[in-house]
């Protein structure tokens, strides 16, 4: 019994990282960035670009609220949401930097995209650097007002 409980307990530990893994490590940012594009364009919806880092609280914090937070319902029915892995601010610079994010300012940083790849919006001071202290209802309000141009009008 002690040898299952001993194996059950290393499972748990390793699959827990992997469950933190928010913004995907590995992945082709540019590719996943053209492919929410090309599927963006179908129907003209923005994409929102969202930079930051595993190891960031505030960006796993704009992390939940996305996925199942105040925000959720509003992005989801207007916006194709891309993740880009930032790493400890040495990865996909050279995207951070095409869509003018000043990554001095803080992660987690948001770029909104037309369907055709065009810049609307880039979080230029920090806006979301303390996504923490904003909390659910702070982030639900930074997207509602920063959205509002760009969501689909019923």
């Amino acid at each position: 019994m002690k040898i299952l409980f001993a194996l059950y307990l290393v499972f748990v530990s390793l699959a827990a990282p992997a469950a933190e893994q928010r913004y995907n490590e590995t992945a082709d940012a540019k590719l996943d960035i053209k492919q929410a594009i090309a599927q963006a364009a179908s129907s003209n919806t923005p994409v929102i670009v969202v930079f930051g880092a595993n190891w960031c609280a505030d960006c796993k914090m704009l992390d939940h609220a996305i996925k199942s937070g105040a925000s959720a319902a509003l992005l989801a029915r207007d916006f194709k949401v891309v993740k880009v892995n930032v790493g400890r601010f040495d990865k996909n610079l050279d995207i951070i930097q095409a869509y003018g994010v000043p990554l001095k300012k803080g992660i987690p940083a948001v770029v909104i995209l037309s369907a055709k790849n065009e810049v609307l919006y880039v979080t230029k001071e920090g806006e979301l650097a303390d996504a923490q202290k904003m909390g659910d209802h702070g982030i639900y309000e930074f997207f509602k007002r920063v959205t509002e141009p760009y969501r689909a009008k019923p």
